[in-house]
């Protein structure tokens, strides 16, 4: 058996331990399309940045406008008739990120909120990830978010290896989520969005399916029935070297991103055991 790193705060460790315990182990070339950069020990957030570009020698390209968090949205390999309906807006989003404000709405479900209690004071307040406020907000301008994206770069071919989507408070500078976002296929071999939030020693993977509404909107979805499916993955990297991961089939996520009078609006919903845990709402403005 796998023995998590011991040098870190014994609940990183637990948790750890606990995928190690009823997780898989995984093989670094037959489950590429799962894996991704992790995080270390001494907090995520913005360090995690500037830590990963030195550990793979690559260069920091800040955010700029017209970036988006993919280059091209032919990127996710949806059918030509789908990507036909798709909204307009929808794709200028993804493809011109950095060009919208983003404000943050937020819904909990009361039976689940001393979960979220627990996430922010155990491990999203220390390791400046997955910081999601508790109480419920609504669409103000005191949440707007900040909206980064950030470009890795190989020195040499000067070719991005990571897409970073920083997004934080603006007001408290709080980071909410620090992802590397990149498409992946699957062993079934749909083409998804694999979200990458470092956590340390390993990650909070999510593995999302595309495909097209009827009204145009992008709707993405993690909820596979089995390993290799799209779906939530922790990964880890265990104090020998060996890799784990534990598919969590009960937690699921939903995200619509829909055009609706020329804005943007993205609803995301969280649910574990069919039960809705939490609605993220992100209405998105363009700049002037």
């Amino acid at each position: 058996m796998g023995i998590a790193h011991k040098k870190q705060n014994f609940l990183d460790w637990a948790t750890q331990q606990w995928v190690i315990l009823y997780g898989n182990k995984i093989d670094n070339k037959k489950h590429q399309w799962l894996l991704g950069p992790f995080g270390n020990t001494k907090g995520i957030g913005y360090k995690f940045i500037e830590q990963l570009a030195q550990k793979e020698s690559l260069i920091i390209h800040e955010s700029k406008k017209d970036d988006g968090l993919f280059s091209s949205i032919n990127q996710l390999n949806l059918p030509a008739k789908e990507v036909k309906k798709l909204s307009k807006g929808v794709i200028d989003f993804y493809q011109n990120t950095t060009n919208y404000n983003l404000v943050l709405a937020v819904k909990w479900n009361p039976f689940f909120k001393g979960f979220g209690f627990l996430l922010k004071a155990l491990f999203s307040r220390r390791i400046q990830q997955l910081n999601i406020p508790i109480q419920n907000i609504k669409n103000t301008i005191n949440k707007e978010l900040t909206n980064s994206i950030i470009h890795l770069t190989d020195a040499v071919s000067n070719q991005p290896k990571h897409t970073i989507w920083l997004r934080a408070f603006k007001a408290t500078n709080k980071v909410v989520y620090t992802g590397i976002y990149k498409t992946c296929t699957i062993p079934s071999g749909q083409t998804c969005i694999k979200a990458i939030f470092p956590l340390p020693n390993g990650s909070a993977t999510v593995v999302l399916a595309p495909s097209v509404g009827k009204d145009g909107s992008l709707i993405l979805t993690s909820s596979g029935k089995k390993m290799g499916d799209s779906g939530f993955y922790f990964l880890l990297q265990d104090a020998k070297g060996t890799l784990w991961t534990k598919f969590i089939k009960s937690f699921k996520d939903k995200l619509v991103v829909s055009c609706i009078d020329k804005q943007v609006v993205a609803k995301q919903t969280f649910t574990l055991w069919n039960l809705n845990v939490l609605q993220l709402t992100y209405t998105m403005h363009k700049k002037q």
